[in-house]
């Protein structure tokens, strides 16, 4: 038989990881930041010193005032040097080590972008309403889209200068949204793998209460309803 052989995951990736008062979960997520990629901590306004323990920890902090997970991310983004990007939510409920693969796909031109379907782990890992609103939202991307996604997790990667092509402007939480759709309209190869999703550390911002999950679907809805800005993201596909 045959041996398979794998090359090795990519090097000079760069990991955006937006936060707000993530103290007590930034040392277990930058710790498994894989060897030979860079963390990119973009501070949204946090006060529990999240962004001296994050620089104390090795990563580059970026500090963005306006708040809002997108205005965050793109922050991150836009700050971001190496070929490949992946996102990451900064509150250790998913791991950043579990990003190797999706880079490599990304890498070999398998995918042009990969996405984490989240699969809670332990009670309390993925709150039912929070669910609700997610699984609301991947029916809606079927319609408007056609991809057969069951997840518009925080967890991905992409090559950068096809995400800057895509000229993302929602600043709120349809920022993922708006990347996937977008993408799709682009004519991207999506991808979507499992991953297991813990309970996090702290305080959800967005989806800890039915009225902050309701609000982000109300965002994404938008996205949704918009019409795409032409986009130069032809070139995603070398």
């Amino acid at each position: 038989m045959k041996a398979v052989t794998t090359s090795p995951p990519p090097s000079g990736v760069d990991v955006v990881l937006p936060c707000l008062d993530e103290a007590e979960a930034l040392p277990w997520v930058l710790a498994r930041i894989p060897a030979g990629w860079r963390a990119l901590v973009v501070d949204n306004g946090s006060t529990d010193g999240s962004a001296d323990l994050a620089r104390s920890l090795g990563a580059q902090v970026i500090h963005e005032p306006r708040r809002g997970f997108g205005a965050a991310c793109h922050a991150g983004l836009t700050a971001a040097t190496a070929d490949i990007v992946c996102f990451c939510d900064c509150d250790a409920s998913l791991d950043p080590s579990l990003l190797v693969p999706f880079v490599t796909e990304v890498a070999d031109g398998r995918a042009d972008l990969v996405l984490g379907r989240r699969r809670p782990q332990g009670r309390g890992a993925w709150p039912a309403h929070a669910r609700a609103g997610n699984l609301a939202l991947a029916r809606m991307v079927r319609r408007r889209t056609g991809l057969r996604l069951h997840d518009l997790g925080p967890l991905r990667a992409a090559r950068r200068e096809p995400l800057l092509a895509l000229g993302l402007t929602d600043r709120r939480s349809g920022y993922p949204l708006q990347m996937v759709v977008r993408a799709a309209d682009a004519g991207w190869r999506v991808t979507e793998h499992d991953v297991p999703y813990r309970p996090r550390t702290g305080a959800s911002k967005v989806t800890g209460t039915w009225r902050g999950t309701w609000q982000a679907v109300r965002d994404m809805s938008r996205v949704l309803n918009e019409t795409p800005a032409p986009a130069e993201a032809e070139g995603a596909r070398r």
